[in-house]
């Protein structure tokens, strides 16, 4: 087990990292999501012991490792930018680990070719990471990682260069083979999908702070407060400030939206709701589904699906929608908000009832 016992992070009397306490169990998936600058990479340094926190404490199975260097600690770390050796093909970039540790020939060979084969680098073998595509640089800095054996694994967006098909590939396999390997998997990513795609365990970050941790779906079903809602959302979150009313959400300039079941029990008064762009159609799905008008921007057209961002009485949504939806600016359109999936959250930022 990882344990990090309220550590924090100062640089120049700022906090990069605020008092943070965490535990990751052996052979566990953690995926640490957030924007840019949220705090992931330090953080990851922390654990790998490439900084030192300023105050706090980190144990590693019961052992303090605090002040351990990363070159004592059995820890494999996979970066957006690969680092490969130039001059080692790729067969020996892959090997280098196992030789470090003193294998004998045959474990390194077997192990080397059943990486190379999982991540498609078995005709690179001879060749240099010069005379390989980004991609494939990419895919041999991640076979090193996978052969380390390491306890701990660290990949700050190891998949962000390769293309699509292999990124979706490789989700699906990391998570189960660093898992029958025993090791703590830790992912850093800014994506939400790809941090539901993963599952396992999602710690949302903003601005240094650890908003919530616990099982993906749950972080993204029953967000703690509007911070880390916004964080697990790509479409961006929609939201209104509305007064509830006995049985309706009023915002100036409308009819209302009736309140759903799951959110009867609020008090009358002010409160946010949100829901994702999904959440929004141009048909009713459900008998929950409440009718409202809305003023077109632009729509943005994917192929298969389409982004329509409008104006819903001063502000401002988007609706993903299946198909193709090329629609003139400032249209005015009928659309149904599946009312059963709405959040609630009050005055400070909490969240004050969950989603069905």
């Amino acid at each position: 087990m990882l344990e990090m016992r309220n550590i924090a992070k100062m640089v120049g009397g700022e906090y990069h990292i605020h008092p943070t306490s965490l535990a990751f169990d052996r052979g566990s998936l953690n995926v640490l999501l957030g924007p840019t600058l949220s705090g992931k990479t330090s953080l990851m340094r922390l654990m790998a012991g490439l900084d030192r926190p300023t105050s706090g404490s980190i144990v590693f199975d019961g052992t303090d490792v605090t002040g351990v260097a990363v070159q004592k600690r059995n820890v494999a770390m996979v970066y957006q930018q690969f680092i490969n050796y130039p001059a080692f093909t790729v067969y020996e970039n892959i090997a280098s680990p196992m030789r470090i540790a003193g294998k004998d020939a045959t474990t390194i060979d077997r192990e080397v070719r059943k990486a190379a084969e999982l991540l498609r680098l078995t005709p690179y073998l001879d060749r240099t990471p010069l005379n390989l595509s980004g991609g494939q640089q990419q895919r041999t800095a991640l076979a090193r990682a996978l052969v380390k054996n390491a306890s701990l694994v660290l990949m700050d967006e190891p998949l962000a260069n390769l293309d699509y098909k292999l990124r979706e590939e490789l989700r699906e396999e990391l998570p189960r083979i660093f898992a029958q390997s025993g090791a703590i998997f830790v992912y850093a990513t800014t994506e939400p999908s790809e941090a539901l795609l993963l599952g396992g365990n999602t710690a949302a970050l903003s601005e240094g702070r650890i908003t919530q941790y616990g099982p993906t779906i749950d972080v993204y079903r029953r967000p703690v407060d509007l911070v880390t809602a916004k964080t697990f959302a790509d479409p961006p979150l929609n939201f209104i400030d509305v007064v509830k009313s006995g049985g309706s959400f009023q915002h100036q300039g409308t009819d209302g939206i009736g309140v759903p079941p799951h959110l009867s029990a609020l008090p009358d008064g002010p409160v946010t709701i949100a829901f994702h762009p999904h959440h929004l159609g141009f048909s009713a799905q459900t008998g929950t589904a409440v009718k409202l008008r809305a003023k077109t921007q632009i729509s943005e057209i994917t192929g298969s699906e389409s982004f329509v961002h409008m104006n819903f009485a001063g502000v401002r949504w988007v609706m993903l929608a299946p198909g193709i939806h090329d629609i003139d600016p400032d249209t005015d359109i009928d659309l149904f908000l599946d009312t059963r999936h709405l959040l609630a959250f009050g005055t400070d930022g909490r969240a004050i009832a969950a989603a069905a």
